[in-house]
C-alpha cells in the first residue's frame, strides 16, 4: 500500500511538473523581462513627481502601474520614431542625428559599431554576413550558430599560417552584441539557411528553426 501511495504521488508529481513547468517558466522570463525593460522605460516620466508614481512617498520603487504606462509611452516613442523614418523630413533628420552623434569622442565607437551590427542583423546585408556557419563554441564539444563576416587573407590570417574566417557569434535574444571568433577555415560548417533565417533561429533562442530538406533523410 505505502510503495503504490508513494508510486501513485510520484506519478502525479512529475505529471503536474510537466504540465506547470513550461508556465511556470514563461511567466518567469516574462517577468525577467518586464523588470529589465521597466528599468529603462521608467525614466521616461521623469516629468512626473516621484510621489505620484513611486512607493513609500517617492522613495521606493515605482508602482507596476506607473511602469505599464511607460512601457507603453516607450512604445509609442518608438512606433512614432519609426514613422518618421518613413518620410522624407523625418529620413534627413535621422541621417543629422547619426552625423552628429558620430561627432563626439568615444560614443561615436559604440554608436557606429551598435548601428552596423543592428543594420546587418535587421536586414540581412550580404555585403555585412555572407553566410550562416556553426562552430565549436565555447569550447570543444558545444556548438554555436553565427554569421561569416569575412574570410580575406589579412593580418591575424597571415601571421597565423592558417585560413582563419572572422564568425560573429551573436548572443540570444539580443543580437546586437557578440563574439568575433577567427576560426580556422576546415572548422566552420557552412549552413544552408539564409541570413534572415539565421537571425530569426538566433533571437528565437532556436524556436524558430527554417525548413531543411535534410529533416527527411533523419526522420527515415
Amino acid at each position: 500500500m505505502t510503495k503504490s501511495f508513494l508510486a501513485r504521488w510520484r506519478s502525479n508529481f512529475l505529471t503536474g511538473l510537466v504540465v506547470l513547468l513550461p508556465a511556470v517558466i514563461s511567466i518567469a522570463v516574462v517577468t525577467w523581462l518586464f523588470r529589465n525593460v521597466s528599468d529603462l522605460t521608467d525614466k521616461l516620466l521623469f516629468f512626473l513627481p516621484p510621489d505620484l508614481t513611486h512607493q513609500d512617498h517617492g522613495n521606493g520603487p515605482m508602482r507596476w502601474y506607473w511602469s505599464v504606462c511607460a512601457l507603453l509611452l516607450a512604445i509609442s516613442v518608438i512606433c512614432g520614431f519609426g514613422l518618421l523614418a518613413r518620410n522624407y523630413i523625418g529620413k534627413k533628420i535621422i541621417e543629422w542625428m547619426d552625423r552628429a552623434l558620430l561627432q563626439v569622442p568615444f560614443l561615436n565607437k559604440i554608436y557606429g559599431a551598435t548601428k552596423q551590427v543592428n543594420d546587418a542583423l535587421t536586414s540581412g546585408d550580404k555585403n555585412s554576413f555572407k553566410t550562416v556557419a556553426m562552430i565549436e563554441f565555447p569550447h570543444p564539444g558545444t556548438y554555436a550558430v553565427g554569421f561569416i563576416t569575412s574570410e580575406q587573407r589579412a593580418e591575424p590570417q597571415i601571421k597565423s599560417g592558417q585560413n582563419l574566417v572572422c564568425v560573429f557569434i551573436p548572443t540570444t535574444p539580443n543580437p546586437t552584441s557578440g563574439f568575433l571568433v577567427l576560426v580556422p577555415e576546415n572548422k566552420v560548417t557552412k549552413l544552408e539557411m539564409s541570413v534572415a533565417d539565421g537571425v530569426k533561429y538566433i533571437i528565437s533562442l532556436g524556436a524558430i528553426a527554417p525548413d531543411f530538406a535534410g529533416n527527411n533523410k533523419l526522420k527515415s
